[in-house]
């Protein structure tokens, strides 16, 4: 048995090392093949036993695949920003088609591509899946392998935003004369809607009377020196006489001596009286009617105190409001006035407004553009004011973007997946899955360098990129194959000689037969 027993076992090694020099062939073959794992062949034995010590009779050898699935490859940086590697632990989730009825398979090859359709392709045909994320990044629905679907970057129709959010900040005029002008000073701003269009909204301002019983002259008093010709004309204020014995300052000085009266001349050098005390101002004429010769610009009547104007929405007074301090705001669009009310500031030229938790004092501003959603935005006034100045802008922003086209494409470390697009936004779109094994040396090997869970590579748990043991993602980048050359021909030397080994084997026991055939 011994003798024809060796001719068995050597023809078991022969076998044995054929399977392995394919292994190493095929890794050699590999060496650049993107997130390439090699095979090593792992012998044992296979003995026959005997109860008789005195006996032997020889086995033979077994050849397995020890797949190097957990060996990680040198990263390479890749001048694709597609280009995928996972530093750490797991694999990439891919599917043949592009439909979740493909069976869902792992590779760390991570050289994707978009392909005709937009999807993320690698290059042996299998297609990048991962969690599609709403508009705040969050992952839509569960985390399960149902849930994933192909990252598609194509976003063909591109993508706009809708205006929500706009500030202004300006200082208006405090010395603006009322007058019946329509607006004082107007300033638009562009919004965009539903469909990427942008939509002009002009704000004009507008100085209100004060609310006391007052009224504005329209001469420009500043511009008269000496005294008033032939300087004994009277009116009375309230029925305290006034006689024009002197020059502008004499009567300003005889003005605010009576009692709940206040006069002065404006930028524009007009005569301003008004009552302070809440009450009527009244104004007549005395000798020479001067109201009625238009001396002063102001004309006689009585001129009532007037209830506060209805504010803007968001923008209700804190506190007293400032009798002088009210302008009118109106919005236009080119369909018309979209909204109109009044805002009121301090005698400290800020605006008299309580803000939100966030400081902001919104002002809520709804109108739909033509064939768009209805837009609805919430314009923040918290930084308008009211100086001794010409009209000041200092800044002007809003959300919301015109359509733009997709201009590239980004993975984070995390697997985030963000488009980038021409007319300056990006967004989160996709998160790309990890997927991790208790035992990835156990997947089953399939074409394509990819592999299939199995009984030996236990279940699949998929993480998000950094967490639960799962690695990181690097964009940019490739993973190279594990194989080293070196490694693979000192192998294969080994290899050859041990087959070398076995086939002397055969030859001894084949001339140990035949000298037993000539026995006679």
């Amino acid at each position: 048995m011994s003798v024809f027993g060796s001719l068995f076992t050597a023809t078991s090694g022969l076998n044995a090392q054929s399977q392995a020099l394919g292994m190493i062939s095929n890794n050699i073959a590999n060496v650049s093949t993107v997130g390439y794992k090699r095979t090593d062949a792992a012998f044992s034995s296979l003995v026959t036993t005997e109860n008789q010590s005195t006996l032997y009779t020889p086995g033979a050898v077994k050849a397995t695949q020890n797949a190097r699935i957990s060996q990680a490859g040198i990263l390479q940086q890749s001048s694709s920003a597609t280009d995928l590697a996972i530093s750490g632990n797991g694999m990439f989730v891919v599917r043949s088609g592009n439909t979740a009825a493909s069976e869902p398979l792992f590779t760390r090859a991570g050289s994707f591509t978009e392909n005709q359709s937009g999807f993320l392709e690698n290059t042996a045909g299998y297609i990048l899946q991962g969690w599609p994320l709403d508009q705040n990044g969050a992952i839509i629905g569960s985390t399960a392998v149902s849930s994933l679907v192909p990252v598609d970057v194509a976003f063909s129709g591109g993508l706009s935003e809708t205006t929500t959010e706009a500030s202004f900040s300006a200082a208006l005029n405090a010395n603006q004369a009322v007058s019946t002008a329509t607006s004082d000073f107007s300033r638009p701003i562009t919004v965009y809607d539903s469909l990427g269009n942008a939509n002009t909204v002009t704000m004009n301002f507008k100085k209100l009377q004060s609310t006391l019983g007052s009224t504005t002259g329209t001469l420009d008093l500043a511009a008269q020196t000496g005294d008033f010709t032939p300087g004994t004309d009277a009116f009375t204020v309230n029925g305290s006489p006034i006689t024009l014995d002197g020059d502008v300052n004499k009567l300003l000085t005889d003005l605010n001596a009576i009692a709940n009266i206040s006069a002065y001349l404006d930028a524009d050098g007009h005569l301003n009286i008004q009552e302070t005390a809440g009450g009527n101002l009244t104004l007549a004429d005395g000798a020479g009617t001067p109201l009625a010769n238009n001396t002063l610009g102001v004309s006689a009547g009585v001129f009532a105190a007037t209830a506060d104007p209805a504010t803007l929405t968001g923008a209700a007074t804190a506190g007293t409001p400032n009798p002088a301090g009210w302008w009118n705001v109106t919005f236009t669009t080119n369909a018309g006035t979209i909204e109109s009310g009044a805002v009121n500031f301090n005698t400290d030229g800020t605006l008299n407004a309580t803000p939100d938790v966030n400081g902001q004092t919104n002002i809520a501003l709804a109108f739909t553009p033509p064939g768009a959603d209805p837009l609805n935005i919430a314009l923040d006034f918290a930084g308008l004011r009211q100086q001794s100045s010409d009209y000041t802008v200092i800044s002007t922003s809003q959300n919301g973007s015109p359509l733009g086209f997709k201009t590239g494409v980004s993975i984070g470390k995390d697997g985030t997946v963000k488009a980038q697009f021409s007319n300056g936004l990006s967004r989160d779109v996709y998160r790309v899955a990890v997927a991790t094994f208790a035992n990835v040396n156990g997947l089953s090997e399939l074409d394509g360098n990819v592999y299939r869970e199995s009984d030996t590579s236990g279940t699949l748990n998929l993480q998000e990129a950094g967490s639960g043991g799962a690695g990181l993602i690097n964009g940019g980048a490739l993973e190279g194959s594990n194989v080293d050359l070196a490694d693979e021909f000192s192998k294969m030397i080994i290899t050859q000689r041990a087959y070398s080994a076995n086939t002397k084997v055969i030859t001894t026991a084949d001339q140990m037969t035949a000298e037993l055939l000539q026995i006679r």
